[in-house]
């Protein structure tokens, strides 16, 4: 019983029972609980119509309201189509940065390589729920990287800019994260300078059955240093 409440005196009614739910609330509660619920309600309510005005065909509300439609979702909330694509993919990339440290003594220290796609693979594999970050967050942001800059990563338009921010951000929060990291990969004690990435580009094999060819050699696409 609630410390608050009292037995019935006698001949005295009990009291009604308290609602449940938010209806057993008092009345400032219920003005605030309504308020915070209509607030997610409308919040889902506009990213479903803007993720639905991405994904289908261009017409005159999605033309009207192109920007702001493609400040929402770029790019943390793009969509695409390719695991149904009549060719699907057919390689491995795998990305991987570097960092250039000024350790405490003031020496310019630059690291080896180290495979971010690698660790991601390692946290999903034998998981029975992957994180989704894991599985789609760096490779994602490669993708989203390589599509909006040329083979002299160029930005080729307007979202240029916002990718190389993305992909930056995402290595540098791995980098601050140097316990997972042993051995020669585990960068220098100090303070993080410039950084570098890379993408590693491997054609998968052919199946024993198949007469296809592949070139499985793996090519490398660097990216210029990003002073941080």
């Amino acid at each position: 019983m609630d410390s608050n409440e009292r037995e019935p005196l006698a001949g005295e009614a009990p009291p009604p029972p308290r609602a449940p739910g938010i209806a057993g609330l008092s009345t400032p509660y219920r003005v605030v609980t309504a308020l915070a619920l209509g607030a997610v309600a409308v919040a889902a309510c506009g990213h479903l119509a803007l993720v639905f005005l991405h994904v289908a065909p261009s017409n005159t509300v999605s033309k009207r309201h192109a920007g702001v439609i493609d400040w929402w979702i770029y790019p943390e909330f793009e969509q695409n189509w390719k695991l149904f694509a009549p060719n699907p993919l057919q390689q491995n990339i795998a990305v991987e940065v570097r960092a250039e440290v000024r350790t405490d003594d003031g020496r310019l220290v630059t690291g080896t390589w180290r495979g971010l796609s690698a660790e991601d693979g390692a946290a999903i594999r034998h998981s029975l729920l992957p994180s989704h970050t894991e599985q789609n967050e760096l490779r994602r942001a490669w993708d989203f990287f390589t599509t909006s800059h040329d083979e002299d990563n160029k930005s080729t338009g307007d979202r240029g800019e916002l990718a190389e921010q993305y992909l930056r951000r995402i290595a540098l929060d791995r980098l601050a994260r140097p316990e997972q990291q042993a051995g020669p990969e585990r960068p220098a004690a100090g303070r993080i300078v410039r950084i570098q990435l890379r993408g590693a580009t491997t054609e998968v094999a052919a199946p024993p059955w198949s007469d296809e060819k592949a070139d499985t050699q793996t090519y490398y696409r660097e990216l210029p240093w990003w002073t941080v």
